[in-house]
């Protein structure tokens, strides 16, 4: 669906109080457009609604006129370099961005995340020459790993039990 058909249903959601059908439309607008500040200006606006400010101050970052509060609270919920990266949801080089402030922001971002994990990093979430996925934590890696470790233990008990009742 084109962007303007999209953005017709956004304002129709509103006036009718489908907030959150507004708010899944603007989240997948910003998705194919990431680069569109206007989108999200448009889906902080919604997170107001919400009375969500770290929301609203995550899509308000690249935004020169940005409420210094709400850039608190989306400072505060996403508090290292390499979270707030992947907070913005940003695709491609700063050079893409609109606004001179939203490039420097970008550009601010990127080398705060490259620091903190001590290899230049790019936007598409790689480290530059090597490794992919910057904000993955090996906290969510091991708990993949015991689920499927306990999910293999369950199925073991069940063959064996029915192993045993075959033989009973």
């Amino acid at each position: 669906m084109p962007l303007r058909d999209t953005l017709a249903r956004v304002d129709t959601d509103l006036a009718a109080g489908r907030v959150p059908v507004a708010r899944q439309r603007l989240r997948g607008l910003v998705s194919s457009f990431p680069d569109d500040l206007t989108l999200r200006r448009r889906l902080a606006e919604v997170y107001r609604l919400y009375g969500e400010p770290a929301e609203a101050g995550r899509w308000m970052y690249l935004e020169q006129d940005r409420d210094a509060a709400e850039t608190s609270a989306f400072e505060a919920r996403y508090p290292t370099a390499p979270l707030r990266m992947r907070a913005l949801a940003w695709k491609g080089p700063e050079e893409l961005a609109r606004s001179a402030f939203a490039r420097e922001q970008l550009a601010a971002v990127r080398a705060a995340c490259s620091e903190a994990v001590g290899r230049q990093v790019d936007w598409d979430g790689n480290l530059v020459g090597g490794q992919e996925d910057i904000g993955t934590s090996t906290f969510s890696g091991f708990l993949a790993g015991a689920g499927c470790l306990v999910a293999l233990l369950a199925f073991l008990a069940i063959w064996v039990n029915g192993l045993l009742a075959f033989f009973d």
